[in-house]
């Protein structure tokens, strides 16, 4: 059994920034790739950053160069820092670990 734990997000005000982590525990011996993707009412599903082995780290055009995905392993912790944060980056963001274990979600709400 793999437990993905989500914690960070919350509310701030446009221009402000914000850290996600997302841990995996459990029945995993090693994180091998992990995606975040965000959910915003109305909206598709979006792909925002992601690894796969040691590739490089991919981000969409909407949020490269505000967005940083680092990974520490020895503790399958990945890390999302926000910065300058806009209202169109509120939504859900959820982290998919090995392409197979999700996290529940946290909930980022970009507002004055």
């Amino acid at each position: 059994q793999v437990d993905v734990v989500q914690s960070g997000g919350g509310l701030v005000q446009p221009g402000g920034s914000l850290r996600l982590s997302c841990a995996a525990s459990g029945d995993i011996i090693q994180i091998k790739s992990v995606v975040w993707f965000r959910e915003a009412p109305g909206k598709q599903r979006e792909l925002i950053a992601g690894f796969t082995g040691w590739s490089p780290i991919d981000y969409a055009a909407s949020v490269k160069g505000r967005f940083t995905m680092s990974r520490v392993n020895s503790q399958n912790t990945v890390f999302l820092e926000m910065e300058s944060l806009k209202p169109e980056d509120t939504a859900v963001y959820f982290c998919n670990v090995n392409d197979a274990y999700w996290g529940r979600g946290t909930q980022v709400t970009v507002a004055s």
